[in-house]
């Protein structure tokens, strides 16, 4: 699924955008779908409840954030830059721990 061509001419794609990009991928992926099920522990019947909550957008950048070939395969077909996910992934995600103690 790619972004439609004025979406990807001006500024970047919101994060809901690109969850809802992430979720239409996962829909046209099952194997992808499978394991984000398995991961996240949610069974098909409820996913539809989780998706109503406030960290399932977070929950699916997460998803492909944390394996990179998913992270480009996403990438590959939505059309979106894996730097534009990661920018989005970290805004819904807030404040993280850098390892520097500060």
């Amino acid at each position: 699924m790619r972004l439609k061509p004025e979406k990807n001419a001006g500024a970047a794609p919101d994060a809901q955008e690109i969850a809802v990009a992430i979720l239409t991928w996962l829909g046209e992926e099952p194997d992808m779908l499978t394991r984000f099920l398995a991961l996240s522990g949610v069974d098909a019947s409820s996913l539809r409840q989780f998706s109503r909550e406030p960290g399932f957008a977070s929950a699916l950048m997460e998803f492909v954030m944390a394996h990179e070939p998913s992270l480009m395969a996403f990438s590959a077909k939505s059309g979106i830059p894996p730097e534009t996910v990661a920018a989005a992934w970290q805004k819904l995600s807030g404040p993280y721990y850098d390892g520097t103690g500060a």
